[in-house]
């Protein structure tokens, strides 16, 4: 049985309808890269193919969110069944809280510079990916990212602004030698390339063929280990070669709750899918009857700012957690956290089970295969560090870990963090409906519950759910809507006690991607982001 949406109801404002398809589709933030996805497609390869392409193609068509130094994370439907695959890095063995107090940060780590760099895990995930369930050599897949790094491409236009915020910004904080190299790479004469004006990276070019060629064994072990390496102890860093060759993308069993006859899937700790999932789990006790009303927008918030402070306390690596998931996860957890959300808004605290900068993408191919990934360098470009002369731009996971001791995340060497980057899965009845995603920092499990309950309980179809005016928590009872948010609806929530923030420009409400297919005729159905350059290329 297939998802249920009137496919010809568009409530909210878009410039974009629905795209069909049958033989194929990939859906993400930047038309090229969804158009190289599908040309995989049509050259043989399948989903999985697709979305190693995709993803590789994004680390050079939209460098201000991803990089080649990224982590990232994959939900993978194939023969029946689904697969989750955790991309993301250790910190450094020589990265500790002690070493970190010594440098000057007393509070938490630093968001930029050598720092808080952990383990990049995307090379390797790519090389996984492709070794356990592609059907072309990584050669060929990389090859439509190399070409656009070696010949250059235009800048859209939403590409352009965040890369000419992110030079303004790194222009006052980075200062140092150790950031020239991303200077030399991303603003080579001062400026940010603009809208329409061709760019290009031999250095990142010259890296990815290496990848390619050697199944990604000389990013961890060989020649471009050996650069990191250099480079990080010229600069007082703290990842080595030795960091790197320790490092090995984990296969894991998802993680789900049935929500509505729906199973929704997401990747376990230490990635934050755990907190749409529990939100999920809270919300299902009430019943809503329409979606832009104000009783279904505060008892959204309510459950979200209960799971994310849950999630905030105890999400991390998960040999370091210390709460089961399945106690977050079960039905008398969540009566106990829905029995907290009354007529006002609160202030959450987290409860206690008593125990017993982002790219997304989609893909879909004619067999059945389905790819939900994820990849990331956090905040934008991520730690400001590029190795260089190879594009490489490193991420700044490190940043999210604590400098308590006694906190479930604090920092340890070889350690993983809690991240928030997280791919999306639905079934029904053990069949596969599609990926989703909603990118965007702590955005994305906010955004994940939406696009569910706007998919699930309101039956919109995979445009029109992601065209929906978003809410997104902060702290406390502060609560930022976007501004096509109806003026009733956010007067009405302030009327409850939440403190109502209208935000000015879109992006930082996440930017996601949908494919739904239909099992008995195989048609597939996606959706974009209208806050965004986004495309559904569809076959």
């Amino acid at each position: 049985m297939t998802v249920q949406y009137d496919s010809l109801m568009y409530p909210y404002a878009s410039k974009r309808n629905v795209v069909y398809g049958k033989k194929g589709m990939v859906a993400t933030s930047q038309p090229l890269a969804a158009q190289a996805g599908l040309d995989l497609l049509k050259k043989g390869g399948n989903a999985i193919d697709a979305a190693i392409a995709t993803a590789a193609c994004l680390t050079v068509v939209e460098p201000t969110s991803n990089g080649i130094g990224s982590d990232c994370f994959a939900l993978v439907w194939v023969d029946g069944k689904l697969h989750g695959l955790n991309g993301s890095g250790q910190a450094p063995e020589g990265l500790s809280i002690e070493a970190v107090k010594q440098l000057g940060y007393d509070t938490e780590l630093p968001k930029f510079g050598m720092v808080p760099v952990t383990v990049p895990g995307t090379p390797k995930a790519w090389a996984e990916l492709s070794k356990r369930f592609g059907k072309l050599p990584l050669t060929d897949v990389l090859a439509p990212a190399i070409d656009y790094a070696e010949n250059g491409y235009p800048l859209s236009p939403t590409l352009a602004k965040y890369w000419n915020q992110a030079v303004n910004t790194f222009k006052r904080l980075l200062t140092g030698d150790e950031f020239k190299a991303w200077f030399d790479t991303f603003a080579p004469n001062g400026e940010p390339p603009k809208a329409g004006e061709l760019w290009k990276s031999p250095g990142h070019a010259k890296t990815l063929r290496s990848i390619a060629e050697t199944n990604a064994v000389s990013f961890y072990e060989g020649e471009i280990a050996e650069q990191i390496d250099t480079y990080f102890k010229k600069y007082n860093g703290f990842l080595r070669k030795e960091d790197l060759q320790a490092y090995e993308p984990e296969w894991v069993d998802p993680i789900s709750v049935n929500y509505r006859g729906y199973d929704v899937w997401e990747i376990p700790p230490n990635g934050q899918g755990l907190i749409a999932l529990e939100a999920l789990k809270i919300v299902e006790g009430f019943e809503f009857t329409e979606r832009d009303s104000v009783d279904t927008l505060h008892q959204q918030i309510e459950a979200m700012k209960l799971a994310f402070v849950d999630g905030m306390k105890y999400i991390t690596d998960p040999n370091e957690m210390n709460i089961p998931i399945d106690l977050l996860l079960s039905e008398k957890y969540a009566e106990k956290r829905r029995s907290l959300i009354g007529e006002e808004a609160i202030t959450p605290e987290a409860g206690k089970p008593q125990q017993g900068g982002t790219v997304y993408l989609a893909t879909a191919d004619e067999e059945g295969n389905m790819v939900s990934f994820i990849q990331s360098n956090y905040m934008g470009f991520g730690s400001g560090i590029v190795i260089p002369g190879t594009g490489i731009a490193m991420q700044n996971r490190g940043h999210n870990f604590s400098l308590d001791e006694g906190h479930d995340n604090c920092l340890k060497p070889g350690k993983k963090t809690y991240h928030t980057i997280i791919p999306g899965f639905l079934t029904k009845e053990s069949q596969a409906v599609g990926p989703f995603g909603v990118m965007g920092g702590f955005m994305q499990p906010q955004g994940h519950m939406q696009v569910v309950m706007n998919t699930v309980d309101f039956h919109l179809n995979p445009q029109a759910a992601l065209d929906a005016p978003r809410w997104m928590w902060s702290e406390g009872k502060t609560v930022h809507v976007e501004g096509s948010l109806p003026t009733h609806l956010a007067q009405a929530l302030k009327r409850k006690g939440h403190d109502i923030q209208v935000a000015l420009d879109g992006g930082s409400f996440g930017r996601g991607q949908i494919i739904w297919r239909d099992p008995e005729t195989g048609v597939l159905a996606g959706g974009t982001e209208p806050r965004t350059d986004g495309e559904v290329a569809a076959w």
